[in-house]
This record gives structure tokens, sequence and C-alpha cells, in this order.
């Protein structure tokens, strides 16, 4: 069920309107946990709608209600808010502003993409069934991420059914992606101290080397996922930074170490971190060095509902041709999306944005990372359809149940 005749129509023509808001965040980014100012503004516009609107959720989280005018179930839709701490290089008018900052991964496309939706429903709700509670979140990029405060603070309080989008650069842009089931991995990392004794360089057998020892334990790390995972689970196990040492002729006495692991099962999860724990400790101690480990377990697994993955191949190639609608293949990738899943049957779709023609080829997290803007309509179109869908097809007989954001616990 469709709120009017034609929501792609009205999209196109707020999207003059979208791209434009997508470059004011563009141009001024805030890091996680630090979004004052995008949430302020992101608040102004959506009470300029005539949204119901509570702020401070789950820190600089934004939820906004559109109540519809026919009775039905409350569906949440979800965008992501923050930046990332990496300095914008593209030649572009709309460039980051803000030293060492910049939405390197498509945030700021998905805000404006979700306010062109808030906007779309507040001109429609004389149609609308049920409720749509939107949800701006913050700190997707960090650990422990802003989804779980904003579900404690009562986000998903009586909400049916929650969809989310990723407008993904390595895939084309017109074509829209997911799967049921694991599609984006658990996410964890890992710190190791190594202390050893340092010493001349020249005196080898008066130390404990603990560059040696960080060696050994990086090269036995690699063996986790290759002997002790079962080759038909996914798992990845990397060592991303080293520090020790500041001259060539001294034996340094300490050796940091930071990685990550991404796995989908979480009976591998527990594996690995058993697996890492035990080879740290006997591999220092066999070359007499201490060490401290510091394991921090991230994101879970992000699963899609099944029958919420099969209403996106339902719905998709009613907007799209059907060549343009995809399964996805599962990437290790984390999101925290995947805590709004495990509390109510939802999907996280993918969204093509790359695109060589406008300079939309670079991987996310890069310093020229941009989008093709097309993509936000395509969101948009994608998020209303589903949700409405959704709304027409229920038959609990569920009335409006996100009037208000529910206590923690």
């Amino acid at each position: 069920m469709r709120t009017t005749a034609n929501p792609e129509e009205e999209l196109r023509r707020l999207f003059p309107e979208m791209v434009e808001w997508r470059r004011h965040l563009h141009r001024n980014p805030e890091l996680s946990f630090q979004e004052k100012k995008t949430s302020a503004w992101i608040a102004d516009r959506l009470r300029g709608f005539g949204c119901e609107v509570r702020e401070g959720i789950g820190g600089y989280g934004v939820m906004a209600v559109v109540r519809g005018a026919l009775p039905g179930p409350a569906v949440a839709l979800r965008a992501d808010i923050d930046a990332l701490p990496i300095e914008d290089e593209k030649t572009v008018a709309y460039r980051s502003s803000v030293p060492g900052v910049m939405h390197a991964c498509g945030h700021d496309a998905h805000t404006a993409a979700l306010l062109g939706v808030a906007r779309y429903y507040t001109d429609n709700r004389a149609a609308l069934t049920g409720d749509r509670v939107l949800l701006f979140q913050p700190a997707e990029e960090v650990a422990p991420g802003g989804a779980v405060a904003m579900i404690a603070d009562g986000a998903l309080g009586g909400v049916d059914a929650v969809y989310g989008v990723h407008l993904w650069s390595p895939l084309a842009f017109g074509k829209v992606a997911t799967k049921a089931g694991p599609l984006m991995a658990a996410v964890d990392d890992f710190y190791i101290d190594i202390t050893g004794k340092g010493g001349h360089g020249a005196l080898p057998h008066q130390t404990v080397d603990a560059i040696v020892a960080g060696a050994a334990v990086v090269q036995a790390l690699q063996t986790i996922v290759s002997r002790s995972v079962d080759p038909l689970q996914p798992a990845v196990v990397t060592v991303g930074s080293i520090q020790a040492g500041n001259a060539v002729n001294v034996i340094a006495d300490t050796c940091r170490l930071g990685g990550t692991v991404r796995t989908f099962d979480e009976g591998v999860r527990k594996l690995v971190k058993e697996r890492l724990r035990l080879i740290v400790e006997q591999t220092c101690a066999l070359h007499g060095a201490g060490m401290k480990l510091d394991y921090r377990e991230g994101y879970p697994a992000l699963v899609n509902d099944a029958r919420e993955a099969a209403r996106f191949f339902e719905v998709a190639p009613r907007l799209f041709d059907r060549e343009q609608v995809e399964e996805a293949e599962p990437v290790m990738a984390g999101e925290d999306f995947a805590y709004y899943l495990r509390e109510v049957p939802g999907c996280f779709l993918f969204v093509g944005a790359g695109n060589e023609a406008c300079g939309a080829v670079h991987p996310h997290h890069h310093p020229r990372f941009d989008v093709d803007e097309r993509g936000m309509l395509v969101s948009a179109a994608l998020l209303i359809a589903l949700a409405d869908d959704y709304a027409g097809s229920d038959k609990t007989g569920r009335g409006n149940g996100a009037a208000e954001p529910q206590p923690a616990g």
C-alpha cells in the first residue's frame, strides 16, 4: 500500500532539497558522540516539516514520529549521522570545512534521504496507515555505537518493524541488494601489550625482545582461521597496527599490537576469542615476555529477518527493473543496525552509490569518498515502499503504537 499514487514523483520534487541538506552536512561533519550541532540541525528541519520530535535519544540521537490518519502498525526507519576522523581530499564545493573530519561513509546522504522521507510523510499523513518512526542515530562508527543507547532510551517502544539502508559505493548506482540471514559481520577489536626487557641491539642475549615476541604473536594468530575455524564458516583475524621501538640499535622493551576479528556465527566468535587469548599468552611466555590482552566485543552480526528480506524482493522489483535487484553477498564489515534487528523484525539494505561519471569510485573511509547523490532518491523510495507494504499487509489490528519513547528496562 502506498500513501499516494506516486511517491517517486514527490521525492523527485524534493530531491534538490535533499542534495542541499546532504551537502550542508558534508561541509559540517561531526565525529561519533560529538554530533551536537548536527542533531540540533536535524531536529529543526523535522519540526519545520511538522513532525513530533524528541532530542537527546541515546545521546545526540533524534527521534521523529509521523502519525498516520489511518490505524496501523508503527514502522521505524533509521539513518546514521556521524562522520569519521579523516581529512577530506576532494576538490568539490561541499568539501568538509572541518580539518581532519569528513563524511567518508555516506551518513550525510543517509540523513538527507531520511529527511526527505520525513517531509514526504508529513505532506501525506492523511493517507498514511499507522505511524512512521524516524531514527537519526549518532555514533554508528565507534563501538559501543549509538543504537544500543537509543534502544535503551525507548526508540523502539511500540515499533513493529524496522528498516535501514546503506549507500554502498562498491555497488553501481541503480542497483539495490540485500539477503536473508547474516549480511554483515560481528566486529571485535583487540589490543595486546607485550612487555620484554630492553637493551643494546648488539647484546640481544641480555634482553627479552618485545618486537620478536610481537612478530611471533602476529604469525601465530594467522593459524586461528586456517587451523581452528571450520573452513565453511567465515572469519577474519587481522593485526592492523604494531608499535614498538624508536632506534635501530636498541632492542625494544614494549610492543603494542592492535587488530580486529570478524565473524558471523556466535560459536565461531567465541572460539576465535579463546584461541586468540591462548596464543597470545603462550607465545609471549615462550619468549619470556609479559602480556596484557584487551579484547573488546563490539557489534553482533547483522542478521536480516527472513520475512522482511523476502518483502524486499517482492517490493523492489515494483520500483526498479528486475535486473537492478540483487541478492547481496555477505560482507565482513560491521553495522550496529544489528541491535535493532535483535529487537524487532526488519531488514538492512544496500543501495548502489558508485558511479565513475561523478567521481564516486573510492571505497568507504577513503579521503576522496563520495556518492552518486541520486542514490538518496533510491533509498527514500525503497524505505517508503517497504514501510507502506508492511503497513498494508499487517493483519494484527495494531494501532498507532509509537506514541512515546519507552523508559529503559
